[in-house]
């Protein structure tokens, strides 16, 4: 009796959790997955939601989880770990080369700046020199969160853009080797000696790190072709490697891995490899640490002790008001205007990767207090919130450098001369009818050719049966297109081919057509599998050489009359739809709209500037019947587009690629509420991730569309 009243004894939640790792495993699987898809819909950084979800679960709330438990350790290392080799790997070298001086200044200015006031901070709140040197060194990095909008208004070639983006390589070294320091005297009997023999020590190391592995990975890269999965490996192993080496010369470990992420950066560029690299942290590894950094915080000790408080207000205040005052003194050196200068505050003020990677190292080596430790996550949540929301508003009156618009006078004309190459992947018979049509109004305007692409799917075998059935189908389909498009008087070049991915397919035979565009049917992006993998269209674009068009067609592409365009950023906008749709507009003699929205409370002199600043932009492209210009005042600019749209039988919007994502694939939100909600038809650019712009000559006389 005393055996079955011990099995069938109802243990408590903590043990069960304790006994079997597995099952917080699966809750910590959970909160990854849902509680990002939540805050982004709450319009909110997802890190938010994930050090919030630590808070809820930790010792302060349902207390599932615990700091100290040795699995959440592990995992917290490896994400703290990949964090700042993500943060390496990010960091845009070729833009601190394109602006080495001025990125080099306004690196000093916002980490020098920073550095001194945190070190104040650090003093009035009574920390000794070694501490307080460390919390100014917090203040002195900033993460690009803001990227993503910058990319969608068209600025990145902003000079003050550019020179915050490259400063960002300053920065964080410079946090790095502050951090090696100051822990290595907290660690030591202190003797400039010792100090010397480590700045030695880390000199090497650095020199070995960065160059070793970056010829390594060169090589590698170069030897094993497109074996993605091996050159997977080699980049985790380059990482352990630094890792294990940053311990051996007694340095923290997140300063191999930050040497790491920049010893790979140009070997891994931006391609398949990296995008799994970034897959795989930013999906798993990264947000457990976030999550293992909200059980630390203990709310009703944060909220009962005063001087956590005042700690924490101290550091916020401070943090943006130095980075405030290193932008203004860029501003007076460089001559930037009151935007510029607003921009790149907006830009340096989140503090992320760097800064909570050496907070939480300075809290385990016992040189920071845990109110320090709870204060500069609040500082995190702070400015990874209101930093990306500053860079929305102030952004988009950006133009973009004079000398970073031109292009090649030779490269223009080499694509000039080129024919309009069209392909067209055909996989569902309901929607192929629609994209043959519109390729062969925008082949026959612009005298190209379509390609309409079946990829036949194989596996190791090729003589397996579900080859078979796949060619015979891909044939079929093919049959139907080269029906079509001979019935619309273009003649087809059908091609068949036989790949281990579709997406894949089509971006290598698009490559081998020499394809001016990628013309594709609309894809699920909402779905499980869509969020955690992305899908086939994220997929060619994130590989594709030319213009993807993703389109959802109500009706024949031959009945539309009224074309919308709207633009978000009038003083540096992405002129590609515009372009494009006029193609269309020519080839069906349509009306052709370009749509701005304005605040409604903007004046009627304001108006009619917007109004004859984006019919003058209009003008620079040359075309031979200009469109109608519509400025529209409305307090929500999703809903004025839909408003306007009832009139339209389509809406050209832009897709924006993402280097920050995994996915390869973002949409502003106001794209995302469009997509959603209109009854029209829609047309989605997305651009490829080369920065030259692909140029389609139309047979109109004097036009030259860039998609």
């Amino acid at each position: 009796m005393e055996l079955i009243s011990q099995v069938l004894a109802v243990e408590p939640t903590a043990q069960v959790l304790g006994k079997e790792p597995i099952i917080p495993f699966a809750i910590l699987m959970v909160v990854i997955l849902v509680v990002p898809i939540i805050f982004e819909r709450l319009r909110l950084p997802a890190l938010v939601g994930l050090v919030l979800s630590g808070v809820v679960l930790g010792p302060s709330g349902w207390n599932l989880f615990q700091a100290e438990s040795p699995m959440m350790n592990l995992l917290a290392d490896i994400g703290l770990i990949y964090l700042m080799f993500v943060a390496g790997l990010e960091v845009d070298i070729e833009q601190f080369r394109r602006r080495k001086t001025r990125s080099l200044g306004f690196g000093s200015f916002t980490f020098g700046v920073p550095l001194i006031a945190g070190t104040l901070v650090g003093r009035i709140l009574g920390f000794e020199w070694n501490a307080a040197i460390l919390i100014g060194s917090l203040f002195a990095s900033h993460s690009l969160l803001a990227y993503p909008i910058v990319s969608r208004l068209g600025v990145v070639n902003n000079e003050a853009v550019t020179v915050t983006i490259g400063a960002r390589i300053f920065t964080d070294i410079g946090v790095m080797l502050v951090l090696a320091v100051c822990v290595a005297i907290h660690g030591w009997a202190f003797t400039p000696a010792k100090i010397l023999t480590l700045l030695g020590w880390l000199t090497v190391y650095s020199a070995v790190v960065v160059s070793g592995f970056d010829w390594a990975g060169k090589e590698f890269f170069r030897r094993s072709g497109e074996d993605e999965g091996n050159q997977f490996l080699f980049v985790l192993l380059t990482v352990f490697l630094s890792v294990v080496g940053a311990q051996l010369i007694g340095v923290e470990k997140i300063i191999g891995a930050f040497l790491a992420g920049l010893a790979v950066n140009e070997a891994v560029g931006d391609g398949p490899v990296k995008e799994k690299v970034m897959f795989v942290g930013s999906v798993l590894f990264i947000p457990i640490f976030f999550v293992d950094l909200g059980l630390l915080i203990n709310l009703p000790v944060f909220a009962k002790n005063i001087g956590t408080l005042k700690v924490t207000l101290l550091v916020v205040i401070g943090l943006i008001a130095s980075k405030f005052l290193a932008a203004f003194l860029a501003k007076l050196v460089y001559r930037y205007n009151w935007q510029e200068m607003l921009t790149m505050w907006s830009l340096s003020v989140p503090q992320v990767g760097a800064t909570l990677a050496a907070t939480l190292v300075g809290y385990r080596a016992g040189l920071l207090p845990i109110g320090v430790l709870n204060s500069v996550i609040v500082l995190m949540l702070v400015t990874s919130t209101i930093g990306p929301l500053i860079t929305s508003k102030v952004a988009v009156g950006l133009t973009s450098s004079q000398r970073d618009q031109l292009t090649n006078p030779d490269d223009s004309q080499e694509t000039k001369d080129s024919p309009l190459t069209i392909v067209v992947p055909v996989y569902n018979p309901q929607t192929q009818q629609y994209l043959i049509e519109m390729a062969a109004l925008l082949a026959r305007q612009a005298d190209g050719r379509i390609i309409p692409l079946a990829i036949a799917t194989a596996a190791a075998h090729m003589d397996a049966p579900q080859l078979e059935v796949s060619l015979q189908r891909s044939d079929r389909l093919l049959s139907k297109a080269t029906a079509q498009s001979r019935v619309l008087g273009i003649e087809a070049e059908p091609l068949l081919r036989i790949d281990d991915a579709f997406a894949q397919g089509i971006s290598r035979a698009a490559r081998e057509q020499s394809a001016s565009l990628i013309l594709m049917g609309w894809g699920k992006r909402t779905g499980l599998r869509a969020r955690l993998f992305g899908n086939v269209i994220d997929s060619v674009l994130w590989a594709s050489h030319c213009p993807v068009a993703v389109t959802r067609l109500v009706e024949s592409p031959r009945k539309i009359q009224r074309i919308l365009v709207p633009i978000e950023n009038l003083t540096s906008p992405s002129l590609q739809p515009i372009q494009f749709a006029q193609i269309l507009a020519e080839a069906n003699q349509a009306q052709l709209t370009v749509l701005n929205v304005c605040e409604r409370r903007t004046s009627s002199s304001k108006i009619a500037w917007r109004r004859s600043q984006l019919a003058l932009l209009v003008s620079k492209l040359a075309l031979p019947n200009p469109p109608e210009v519509q400025i529209i005042a409305h307090e929500n600019v999703a809903q004025a587009i839909l408003q306007a749209a009832r009139l339209y039988d389509l809406v050209v919007l832009p897709f924006i690629r993402n280097r920050t994502s995994p996915g390869g694939l973002a949409m502003s939100d106001v794209t995302t509420q469009l997509a959603r909600q209109l009854t029209c038809s829609i047309i989605m650019l997305g651009e490829p991730s080369r920065t030259q712009p692909v140029t389609l000559q139309t047979a109109v006389p004097s036009t030259t569309a860039t998609v």
